[in-house]
C-alpha cells in the first residue's frame, strides 16, 4: 500500500491560490478515478478536482474557508502499489488516520483539538444549562396555586421581562426566587409560557462563514460601494406595445425558438443608446486614472444561483439579434446555475442589468459592477393608469432603475441616456432600424 498526494491543479492563470469551497469525500471513502474529491473558487467561478487515482481517502488539507496555494497538498489517497508520496510526515500522517475507527476525525481536526487540549491556563468550570426539570428537582417546587416568593426588585423585573413567576423554580427557602434563579430562566431554562402567551424569548445564535462565492459577492459590493459615487435615476415606461409584441412573436415561434423575455429588448435598447453615447459602454481604472470606451458592447446579466449571485456575460451584443441574444442569455444562465459556466463567459462586461423578476419592487437603486461605469435596473411591471390627454388608459408600465458612476459620469448625459431607454422600449420598432 501506498500514498498518493494530490495537489491543487493550476485552476487559471495568474492565481496563485483558491479558496476551498466543498469537500465531496471525507476520510474513509473510496474515490474512484475521475471522481471530484473538492470543489475550489477562484474569482467567481467554481473549480471541480477529479481524482487521477483509486484508493481511500486517507488525509484531508484544509477545512471549507481555507486558502490552498497551486500545488500545495489537498487530499492524499491509500492506493495499492507504492503511490507518489515518500514523505515521511505525510505517509505517518496519513497511516494514523487509515488506522483510526470509522467516524474518527481527520487529522486537521485532531490537531486542533490537541491545541485546544493544551491549554496555558486553568480553564473555568463549564456552567451547563439545565432542563428545567432538572433545576425544579434540585430546587425547592412550590404546591399548585401557591403565589411565588419573591423580592419586589425581582417581582419588578420579571413583569419587565414578561415571564410568569410562578413557572420559574426558586433556590431560597420555601422556593423563594431570587435574581440569579431570574436569570438562569431568561439565559435558557425558560421555555414555559409567560404571562399567558405561549412565546419565549429566542436566544440561539447562528454563525455562518461566508465562503465562496458568497465572500466574493460581499467583496465585490464592498469595493463598488466604497470607490464608487453612485447616481440613480428612476423612471418609468410604458411596456404596453412591447409586450403585445414580445407575446405576439413568442405564439408565433411557439416550440421553435426560445421564449423571449424583456432581457433582449432591453439588450437591444442600450446597444442603440450607447451608439451615442459610448462613454456608458466603459470601465474606469480608477487607480490608473483612465476611462476605456468599448466598441464591443458585453453586457452582464446578473443571474441568481444557489451559490449566489453570479454575472454572466453576453459578449458583443451590438452583432447579435433578439433571438440570438435571447439564446445566449438563456444558455449563460443555465451554465451558472449547473455550475458549468467558463470563465471566459464572467468576464470583460461593459455595462450590467440586474432584474428581481416577478419579486421585483417599484424601484431600485443597484450597485454598479465594478469597474463598470453604469448599470439598468428592471422592476417590476404592473397595470397602472395613465392620462392619454383625454382619459386614463390602463397601461402595462414598468420602471427602471440605472446607476452611473458620478465621477466620469455627469447627471444630464445619465438622464439623456435613460430618456433613450425609455423611448425606444416605448416604441419597440425602433430597436430594429439599422443606424
Amino acid at each position: 500500500m501506498g500514498i498518493h498526494t494530490i495537489r491543487l491543479p493550476d485552476v487559471g492563470e495568474g492565481i496563485a491560490e483558491a479558496e476551498l469551497v466543498e469537500w465531496h469525500v471525507k476520510v474513509g471513502d473510496t474515490v474512484k478515478e475521475d471522481d471530484v474529491v473538492a470543489a475550489v473558487m477562484t474569482d467567481k467561478a467554481a473549480v471541480e478536482v477529479p481524482s487521477p487515482v483509486t484508493g481511500t481517502v486517507s488525509w484531508l488539507g484544509g477545512d471549507i474557508g481555507d486558502f490552498i496555494p497551486v500545488g500545495e497538498k489537498l487530499i492524499q489517497l491509500t492506493v495499492e502499489g507504492e503511490g507518489n508520496d515518500t514523505e515521511e510526515g505525510s505517509a505517518t500522517s496519513s497511516k494514523s488516520v487509515e488506522q483510526a475507527p470509522k467516524g474518527s476525525p481527520t487529522v486537521t481536526q485532531v490537531k486542533k483539538e490537541d491545541k485546544q487540549q493544551t491549554p496555558k491556563k486553568a480553564e473555568k468550570p463549564v456552567k451547563i444549562k439545565a432542563t428545567e426539570e432538572t433545576v425544579v428537582s434540585e430546587k425547592q417546587s412550590r404546591s399548585t396555586g401557591t403565589k411565588p416568593l419573591a423580592a419586589p426588585s425581582v417581582r419588578a423585573r420579571a413583569k419587565e421581562e414578561a415571564i410568569d413567576l410562578r413557572h420559574v423554580p426558586g433556590s431560597g427557602p420555601a422556593g423563594r426566587i431570587s435574581h440569579q434563579d431570574l436569570s438562569e430562566y431568561i439565559e435558557g431554562v425558560g421555555t414555559a409560557p409567560r404571562n399567558g402567551s405561549s412565546h419565549a424569548k429566542n436566544i440561539h445564535v447562528t454563525e455562518v462563514k461566508v465562503i465562496g462565492m458568497r465572500r466574493k459577492i460581499a467583496e465585490k459590493m464592498a469595493l463598488s460601494k466604497s470607490r464608487i459615487p453612485h447616481i440613480t435615476i428612476v423612471e418609468e415606461v410604458d411596456m404596453t406595445e412591447l409586450e403585445e409584441l414580445r407575446a405576439a412573436l413568442n405564439k408565433k415561434h411557439l416550440g421553435e425558438r426560445v421564449k423571449l423575455t424583456i432581457l433582449p429588448f432591453m439588450m437591444r435598447a442600450i446597444v442603440e443608446a450607447v451608439r451615442e453615447q459610448p462613454g456608458l459602454n466603459a470601465r474606469y481604472d480608477d487607480d490608473a486614472g483612465v476611462v476605456s470606451q468599448y466598441g464591443a458592447v458585453n453586457i452582464g446579466i446578473a443571474t441568481q444561483t444557489e451559490n449566489g449571485l453570479t454575472v454572466t456575460v453576453v459578449h458583443h451584443a451590438e452583432a447579435s439579434n433578439l433571438w440570438e441574444s435571447a439564446t445566449k442569455v438563456t444558455e449563460l444562465a443555465e451554465s451558472a446555475r449547473d455550475g458549468t459556466i467558463k470563465r471566459e463567459d464572467l468576464m470583460g462586461g461593459t455595462m450590467t442589468i440586474t432584474s428581481l423578476g416577478a419579486l421585483g419592487a417599484i424601484a431600485t437603486t443597484p450597485i454598479i459592477n465594478h469597474p463598470e461605469v453604469a448599470i439598468v435596473g428592471i422592476n417590476k411591471m404592473q397595470i397602472r393608469p395613465m392620462w392619454d390627454g383625454q382619459q386614463f388608459q390602463p397601461k402595462k408600465i414598468m420602471n427602471i432603475s440605472c446607476s452611473f458612476d458620478h465621477r466620469v459620469v455627469d447627471g444630464w448625459d445619465a438622464a439623456v441616456f435613460v430618456n433613450k431607454l425609455k423611448s425606444l422600449l416605448e416604441s419597440p420598432a425602433m430597436l430594429f432600424v439599422e443606424a
